[in-house]
C-alpha cells in the first residue's frame, strides 16, 4: 500500500536573509496637536509654485546637499533607494544640459505632442526655450535606478522615486528657494550628458534657486478639498449592488 498523501511543499523562507535588528521608535512630536501641524504645514506648502523665471543668486551646496538628505529620507521599496540625484552648478554643464535639452523640446512642441497637449499647455506659456536652466544656481536631475549599484533587483521603482522627488521638491520649498519639474522627452540624452552608467535612468529636471525680482506665475487655482479626498466609499458602489443581488461592474 502507497502512500497518497501530497508531498510537502518546500519552505520558500527557508535561507532567507536574518531580520534586521530592532530599534525603538522615536516618533516625531510636534508642539502642537496633529491637527494644528498639518495645518501649518499646509499653509506653507500653499505657497508653493512652479517658477520659470529664476535669480543667477548663488545657492550654497550645503544648501542642496540639506536639501538631498531630506530626499533620501524616502520609502522604497524594500528599502533599495532607487534613485539618484545628480546636482549640477557648472556654467558649462548647465548649458550643455540646455541645448540638448531644448533639442529635444523643440521637436516635442513641432511635432511629437499631440494637438490636444499642446491646447492644454497653451495657458502657461510654455515653449522649447528653456533659459532657466542655465539662470538658475543649481540643476538637480534626478535618476531612477534600474537596479541597484552591484546589479541586485529594486521594486516599485517608479513609485519610489516619484515620492522621493515629492519631498525633494518639498524640502527645496521649505528653504526659501524655488523649482519646476521639467522632463524633456526622451531624457536619454542626459545619461549622456553627465556620464551616468546604463543602469541609470533620467527621471526628472529640477532647475533650483531663488526667485527673480520680477517672477510671475501664472493665475491658477487648485482643486478644492471634496474634489480631492473621497472618506470610505461612496453608497450605491458595485459592492452594494453585487451585495443587493444587483449586477456589478458596467450597467447593463
Amino acid at each position: 500500500m502507497t502512500d497518497s498523501s501530497p508531498a510537502p511543499e518546500p519552505d520558500r523562507f527557508a535561507g532567507l536573509p536574518k531580520l534586521l535588528p530592532q530599534v525603538s521608535h522615536a516618533p516625531y512630536s510636534p508642539d502642537v496637536s496633529p491637527t494644528q501641524a498639518a495645518q501649518q504645514y499646509y499653509d506653507i506648502m500653499a505657497q508653493r509654485r512652479s517658477v520659470r523665471f529664476f535669480a543667477d543668486t548663488p545657492v550654497p551646496q550645503e544648501t542642496i546637499e540639506w536639501i538631498v538628505r531630506t530626499a533620501g529620507t524616502a520609502p522604497s521599496g524594500a528599502h533599495k533607494q532607487p534613485w539618484r540625484f545628480v546636482c549640477v552648478s557648472d556654467p558649462a554643464l548647465k548649458c550643455e544640459i540646455r541645448t540638448a535639452a531644448e533639442d529635444e523640446e523643440r521637436e516635442f512642441y513641432g511635432r511629437r505632442a499631440s494637438r490636444r497637449w499642446l491646447e492644454d499647455l497653451s495657458p502657461l506659456g510654455t515653449d522649447s526655450n528653456k533659459p532657466f536652466i542655465e539662470i538658475a544656481p543649481w540643476i538637480i536631475v534626478v535618476f531612477a535606478l534600474a537596479r541597484t549599484d552591484d546589479g541586485g533587483q529594486v521594486y516599485y521603482r517608479e513609485e519610489s522615486v516619484g515620492i522621493a522627488c515629492g519631498m525633494l521638491i518639498s524640502a527645496i520649498h521649505c528653504a526659501g528657494l524655488v523649482t519646476l519639474t521639467h522632463t524633456p522627452s526622451p531624457m536619454k540624452f542626459l545619461q549622456r550628458v553627465l556620464h551616468r552608467p546604463d543602469h541609470e535612468r533620467a527621471f526628472l529636471v529640477l532647475p533650483v534657486g531663488y526667485p527673480a525680482e520680477t517672477c510671475t506665475v501664472p493665475e491658477l487655482h487648485r482643486k478644492p478639498l471634496e474634489e480631492i479626498m473621497v472618506v470610505n466609499r461612496p453608497a450605491g458602489g458595485a459592492a452594494d449592488r453585487a451585495a443587493d443581488g444587483g449586477v456589478g461592474g458596467s450597467e447593463r
